[in-house]
Formats: structure tokens, sequence, C-alpha cells
């Protein structure tokens, strides 16, 4: 009996990562640049335009920034999206990472008895 077909999820667009990076940018800038200007109003004073003005001019500088850095990080990174195939070939090309100690003991035993069998018998 042939194995079931497995559904491939689609992954998210290009368009989609860099919405959803924005808008995690612009939670986190908000949130931030309204904790370091209420912290600056209240250390330094609201200055000749007001309180308001002055934070949420603090608020949309950092949420701006935030989002512009998280909806270009969040385009760059990726996780695994290359086909199946491809993924383990890259794997195995790639150098060696111990995943647990009982895989580098056995790693490391492997390599010992390999150098020792290549040695000449110096007796």
């Amino acid at each position: 009996m042939p194995p079931a077909a497995i559904p491939q999820q689609q992954g998210m667009t290009v368009w989609q990562k860099l919405k959803m990076g924005a808008a995690m940018g612009a939670g986190v800038g908000l949130t931030m640049g309204f904790i370091f200007g209420g912290l600056s109003i209240l250390r330094g004073g609201a200055g000749p335009r007001g309180v308001l003005p002055t934070l949420s001019q603090y608020m949309l500088g950092s949420a701006a920034t935030f989002s512009f850095f998280l909806a270009i990080g969040s385009v760059i990174r990726n996780d695994g999206e290359l086909p199946p195939h491809l993924e383990a070939a890259r794997l195995q090309l790639a150098s060696p990472v111990m995943r647990t100690r009982s895989e580098g003991l056995a790693n490391m035993r492997l390599r010992w008895a390999m150098e020792n069998a290549q040695k000449p018998d110096s007796r």
C-alpha cells in the first residue's frame, strides 16, 4: 500500500513577511518610545511643545526605526524554505555539528579508531 500523500504547507510570501515584521516592529517601537519618551519627559521636562507632541515624536520615531529593521530582518530570515532533497544535501555538506553528547562521543570514538587504524605499528 503506497504511503498517504502529505499536504504541502504554503509558506508566507515576501510581502506577508514584510508586513508582519513591520507590524511587530511598530508595536515594539511604540512601546519603547513610550517608555523612553516618558522617562525623558520626567527627567528633563516636556520642552516648549508640550508633553503630548514630545512623547508622540519619541514614539513615532522609535516605531519607524523598529518597523524598518524588523521588516527587513523578517524578509531576510530563511527557515528552511528549500525543498527537502536540497535541505538534506545542505545538511550533509555542512560542517558537522554535535547535536547530543552521545553523538559527539560516538563520533570522537570513531575518529580515534580511524586514526589508530591509520598509524603504522611502531613496536
